[in-house]
């Protein structure tokens, strides 16, 4: 214990304080050209991946010597995310006779533990929706840990893509604990804004969510942050009374014609055209260095595959009953739509009795029939590196607690968040709910969101402007070939 004690100290006195320093060395110049910024931000991004994590990666290591034994007796399976397979959670266990868990009672035992964890006031950002929730889950943690009691949390309500913004603009002024969607994972880590997370966190992220989840953790090989959904992706809402054949996206806009009803998508946006591309075959993947930068990219949107996944997004868009939109509010006449388990409430409200819903339909293009697909996305929980080792420990062991099987559960019973815990998934009330359960069916023919540049999303709005204004109505294959081409070719020079 006393290495391990050592080692963190260097990290606090040592190199990673020259992070600090640096960081104001950065500030410096911003009286300086566009060229010269750029060039002293990569700099900095290189600097503090590769100290930071050099230092804290020592220590963990050395700390973890100490809780080997008491981790490999939780788990032996220590896996990667490749794999589904349901595994006991690293900190799931019965609750004890007063109501705490004892996962609560014992978050911090199994970690390096020293003399005194200090005090202070913890920042955390969530959405709205949890505030309340998240509040009362980290009184628990702190009951169950006096040890760690000397901190107070401060916890504000700011949106998951408005999170990664704020603290990308100023990571020192940045919550400590924050929540956020997947796709701003590179960008974060870029900015500096996350500790990477090894050793005993690893583990307990990589085996107890399910693959998609522990994916959209990853930049590279590295674990950044700790999922607590995998909910955000979407399916079909429909109105049964309508609707005669949910598997069938030609028989939906079908019967929507026939009944004067709208079948609404949002198909300018790049998350839900993917539901056509990825469908047919298509790739549009990126890969990023361990900086968060995009190194290289496998995209195959011109082919024949993408000139069948765009004829059939042009068919979709030409219907008299076809809608652009993803939201239940916005919506009149309503008798499906491409949505997701956040408007559960709003569909069950305006589809009444005849609520339903299911995985995405398939289409048919040129006689060959196609499963649609589309992003599987998640909300992660994300910590800053900290100066102070006792805050960077409490910070740690608190984001585990509210990101374990018990307080995912938790949250489900209270604001319907889907869980990304694999025992949590598997309970009763989780597979009972309809939303959730066409969710759960339609990612098997998901793919997990990674990261994509920004660029990306303002093209994909384009090309979807240009079908909902007829532009490529007429077209033949050849010409839609060379859209895709130009397509292609943009967001392949994003990676270069």
């Amino acid at each position: 214990m006393q290495n391990a004690q050592n080692t963190i100290d260097f990290c606090k006195t040592g190199e990673y304080y020259q992070y600090i320093s640096f960081r104001k060395f950065r500030n410096s110049c911003f009286r300086r050209g566009a060229y010269e910024v750029r060039e002293e931000k990569k700099k900095e991004r290189i600097f503090i991946m590769r100290k930071f994590k050099k230092a804290l990666s020592v220590a963990l290591v050395t700390a973890m010597a100490f809780t080997s034994l008491t981790a490999c007796s939780k788990n032996n399976n220590a896996g990667n995310g490749d794999t589904t397979t349901t595994v006991a959670p690293t900190s799931s266990s019965a609750a004890s006779t007063d109501g705490e868990t004892e996962t609560t009672k014992t978050a911090a035992a199994d970690r390096t533990k020293p003399a005194d964890y200090g005090s202070g006031t913890i920042k955390i950002w969530v959405a709205d929706k949890v505030v309340d929730f998240t509040q009362a889950k980290c009184d628990e943690f702190f009951k169950a840990n006096p040890d760690m009691a000397g901190y107070t949390v401060e916890i504000q309500a700011t949106g998951e893509g408005d999170a990664a913004g704020n603290m990308v603009t100023d990571v020192q002024a940045g919550a400590d604990i924050f929540g956020f969607a997947q796709d701003q994972l590179a960008r974060l880590v870029a900015a500096g804004a996350l500790m990477p997370l090894t050793g005993y966190y690893e583990n307990f992220v990589s085996t107890s969510n399910d693959a998609g989840a522990v994916g959209a953790s990853k930049v590279g090989n590295t674990v950044y942050a700790f999922p607590i959904t995998s909910d955000n992706g979407y399916f079909l809402y429909y109105d049964k009374s309508v609707v005669t054949d949910p598997a069938s996206l030609d028989a939906i806009v079908a019967d929507c014609e026939k009944a004067g009803k709208n079948i609404y998508m949002e198909i300018n946006s790049g998350w839900y055209q993917t539901a056509f591309f990825f469908a047919t075959g298509c790739k549009l993947e990126y890969t990023t260095d361990e900086s968060g930068a995009f190194v290289g990219s496998d995209i195959t949107y011109a082919s024949k595959e993408g000139v069948a996944a765009f004829k059939a997004l042009i068919n979709l868009a030409k219907s008299p009953s076809f809608q652009n939109g993803s939201s239940i509010d916005k919506t009149t006449n309503l008798a499906a739509i491409v949505d997701g388990a956040w408007d559960a409430d709003a569909a069950k409200a305006v589809f009444g009795d005849n609520y339903a819903c299911s995985k995405l339909p398939s289409f048919t293009v040129d006689g060959q029939s196609y499963q649609m697909s589309g992003f599987g996305g998640f909300k992660l929980l994300g910590v800053k590196p900290q100066t102070e080792q006792g805050k960077q420990l409490v910070c740690l062991a608190l984001a585990e607690y509210l990101s374990n099987e018990e307080t995912q559960l938790a949250r489900f019973n209270a604001v319907a968040w889907g869980p990304s815990n694999l025992v949590a998934q598997q309970s009763d009330a989780v597979k009972a709910d309809a939303a959730l359960s066409a969710l759960a069916e339609q990612l098997a023919y998901t793919i997990p969101q990674g990261q994509y540049p920004t660029d990306y999303w303002n093209d994909a709005i384009s090309l979807g402007d240009d079908v909902i204004a007829d532009k490529y109505d007429n077209m033949s294959d050849d010409e839609l070939m060379k859209v895709l081409e130009d397509f292609q070719a943009r967001q392949q020079s994003y990676a270069q």
